[in-house]
């Protein structure tokens, strides 16, 4: 029988540094051809969208999908895990905790292989839900000291500042602009929903990896072309989704500024076919579309776990 795993069993199930190191398996088998991702799909409803996105890992021995639509009431995501040999269903999970921490952690994985090796200072550019795995994940594969934290509320910035550097026991200090908080920092981070940049590639000192985290829609920018023009590295998780909606490339390359053959994907990375720092005075990009790849990936670990565990409540089919 499948098993269904609420929102809190899922966050139990799934630590950080876990999600950070099967999302590099999971990105390993796509370098190694053994996976296959479907781009999000969107349909318009009278109120909002219905959204769907698929993934196969042949490794992993799962395929599966998350749905979820958002609507002025918010999202409500799901995650369908199957076994990839019998097509059986495994689980049904709630989504959302899983989509933040799966986040973060391509986040993680990116800055794993692509920020300087003794980077320890991170510049945070929104200070929302999804803003705490981000900076959480970066901890997790590097030796973070400073961190800044900027939004435009001050309000919401001392919060994340207090909130989270409680729970990762670190001096974070919010700042009174975007440009205080990316311009002297080894990992700068864009989690927000803007439309127009936050993030200007002028601002980044030589060296700088950039997580543009927040956008998944043609119509949002978050950084700037001259952040673009500037990266020796750029990765995306999906080519084909980044070409749906990526705003950040598919503006300025539909300009002529930039190129898609410029582009490299996260597998080709992790695989090791693409060098992710050249050097240790380049600017890299990572931008994170969010694939259904990271989701079953997360999914299978937190299912095998709860197997284990005894975790979760069974489905009667």
């Amino acid at each position: 029988m499948a098993l269904f795993l609420n929102e809190q069993e899922v966050a139990q199930l799934l630590p950080m540094a876990e999600c950070v190191d099967v999302l590099d398996e999971a990105f390993a088998h796509a370098g190694a051809g053994k996976v296959d991702i479907k781009p999000r799909s969107r349909i318009r409803m009278p109120g909002g969208f219905f959204h769907f996105m698929a993934a196969a890992d042949a490794d992993h021995k799962v395929f599966g999908y998350k749905a979820y639509p958002s609507f002025a009431s918010g999202a409500r995501m799901i995650v369908m895990l199957y076994d990839y040999e019998t097509g059986q269903l495994l689980s049904c999970m709630e989504g959302s905790r899983l989509g933040q921490i799966r986040t973060g952690a391509a986040s993680g994985l990116a800055t794993r292989y692509m920020a300087r090796g003794d980077a320890d200072s991170v510049g945070v550019i929104g200070s929302g839900f999804q803003a705490r795995s981000q900076l959480e994940a970066i901890c997790a594969v590097r030796d973070i000291r400073q961190v800044k934290v900027y939004s435009r509320r001050p309000e919401r910035r001392e919060e994340f500042a207090q909130r989270m550097g409680e729970r990762l026991n670190l001096d974070i200090t919010p700042v009174a602009s975007a440009q205080e908080c990316v311009s002297d920092v080894a990992v700068a981070v864009t989690i927000t929903s803007a439309r127009d940049p936050v993030l200007e590639g002028d601002w980044l000192a030589p060296g700088t990896h950039v997580n543009a985290a927040g956008g998944n829609h043609w119509i949002r920018r978050e950084v700037d072309e001259a952040a673009v023009l500037r990266s020796a590295v750029i990765a995306v998780d999906d080519l084909d989704q980044a070409k749906i909606e990526c705003g950040d490339l598919i503006w300025p390359e539909s300009r002529g500024e930039f190129r898609w053959d410029q582009v490299c994907e996260l597998q080709d990375v992790v695989a090791g076919r693409v060098a992710g720092r050249p050097d240790a005075q380049a600017v890299t990009l990572f931008e994170s579309m969010g694939v259904a790849l990271e989701d079953i990936a997360a999914a299978q670990l937190v299912y095998r776990k709860a197997r284990e565990q005894g975790i979760g409540q069974e489905l009667p089919f």
